[in-house]
């Protein structure tokens, strides 16, 4: 299925950079059919970053301010309200860092990107932890503790874990005052679900899903190199991804994809 694609950016030079890549289902636009959802967001940063810039004046040197909106409008698709309730609007937001409060933020902008001001689901993947650590409640207390508060301000319907094990999400479970609604089983790791997980996630009425995401969903090298190839001025050595937000709108009665794209926070290093 084919949907148009939309484009917005914002990027603040000193600190941070806020991209929303656009709709990312129409093949047509990128220069192949990507083999993984890495390649597939490299290209969308590309395709974004090159479609602004074609609109600035041809000059030496492009004199940028500080803070940078940049809107492709014939591109932006926004959720009406007539065709809200048709649709379901689901996110999944991939943490670098433990910043609790990027996941307001990541949300915040989730919303005025689609133009909507509740989404149904909203599932949080950890920051990867180092080798050898193993993630526990005391990890995922201060993230689901955001949650729960996107929740409670009716930002959110519903929120979700990905890759817990059965005591993780029991632990998460008996603690948490929002409950989890979902949690994502990576098709990698297990081809079955495991029988203690399927029969806890029963009993407490938890849906289990399947991804194949990886832990990264796109490397600071990556990301790096997609910023470098669109805009060969700027300097991206000290760019450090923050979160990567995917979203997908389903229309509820045919189970179809109408749009699916990414957000994605950056910060430059002080150092």
């Amino acid at each position: 299925m084919e949907v148009s694609t939309n484009v917005k950016l914002f990027l603040d030079h000193a600190t941070t950079l806020k991209l929303h890549t656009g709709n990312v289902v129409n093949r047509s636009r990128l220069k192949k059919c990507p083999s993984s959802q890495s390649e597939e967001l490299q290209d969308c940063i590309r395709g974004t970053l090159g479609e602004w810039l074609a609109t600035l004046p041809e000059t030496p040197e492009i004199d940028l301010p500080s803070a940078l909106d940049c809107t492709i409008p014939q591109n932006t698709e926004l959720i009406t309200p007539e065709e809200r309730e048709e649709l379901r609007v689901s996110v999944k937001l991939f943490l670098t860092e433990s910043d609790c409060s990027s996941i307001k933020d990541a949300v915040d902008m989730a919303c005025v990107s689609l133009g909507v001001s509740q989404l149904d689901s909203v599932i949080i993947a950890p920051p990867p932890l180092p080798e050898g650590e193993t993630l526990t409640l005391a990890h995922l207390q201060p993230l689901w503790a955001e949650l729960e508060k996107i929740v409670q301000s009716q930002k959110a319907a519903s929120i979700g874990t990905s890759d817990l094990d059965k005591i993780q999400l029991e632990e998460l479970y008996n603690w948490a005052q929002v409950k989890p609604s979902s949690n994502q089983v990576n098709l990698a790791s297990c081809c079955v679900m495991p029988p203690d997980l399927t029969a806890f996630a029963k009993e407490f009425d938890i849906q289990l899903l399947t991804h194949n995401d990886s832990k990264e969903l796109l490397s600071s090298a990556g990301f790096q190199e997609a910023m470098q190839e669109s805009y060969k001025d700027l300097q991206v050595a000290d760019w450090l991804l923050d979160w990567v937000l995917r979203y997908s709108v389903i229309v509820k009665s045919r189970g179809i994809i109408k749009a699916k794209g990414y957000l994605v926070h950056a910060r430059k290093s002080t150092k």
